[in-house]
């Protein structure tokens, strides 16, 4: 029981049940942002469901529709959530000067080990 208990309880655990819930609730306003963006396209440019689209015979309108709702969907999720987290990230959580960082501890006694196993060998 107490395993089960540590396993249930874990930070990580919550924190992606909380992002799976959170990304669920937002995959309905993503998907009726890229009706609305399809919409004004259609507007603008005709018709935005193109299955019936065949230059030549060849069926590319599925494929095509596709593609613009795959490229619209990609765009709003980077300009409505990987920007914004983005900049906040640099703004509350500003990373540190990799100059000010040094050698990680480890790295430098590891560093430390070869200097003195080349030195007990001779220098080689």
């Amino acid at each position: 029981m107490t395993g089960f208990k540590n396993f249930i309880m874990k930070g990580n655990l919550i924190e992606l049940a909380t992002a799976f819930i959170m990304a669920t609730a937002f995959a309905s306003v993503v998907t009726a942002t890229v009706a609305l963006l399809m919409d004004l396209i259609g507007k603008v440019g005709g018709t935005p469901d193109f299955s019936n689209y065949a230059p030549g015979g060849v069926s590319v309108g599925a494929w095509l529709t596709a593609l613009i709702s795959f490229l619209i969907l990609a765009a709003v999720v980077y300009f409505a959530i990987v920007m914004p987290y983005t900049k906040a990230q640099e703004k509350w959580f500003p990373k540190k000067n990799e100059d000010e960082v040094g050698t990680p501890e480890d790295v430098a006694l590891l560093t430390e080990i070869r200097d003195l196993l080349q030195a007990q060998r001779g220098g080689l």
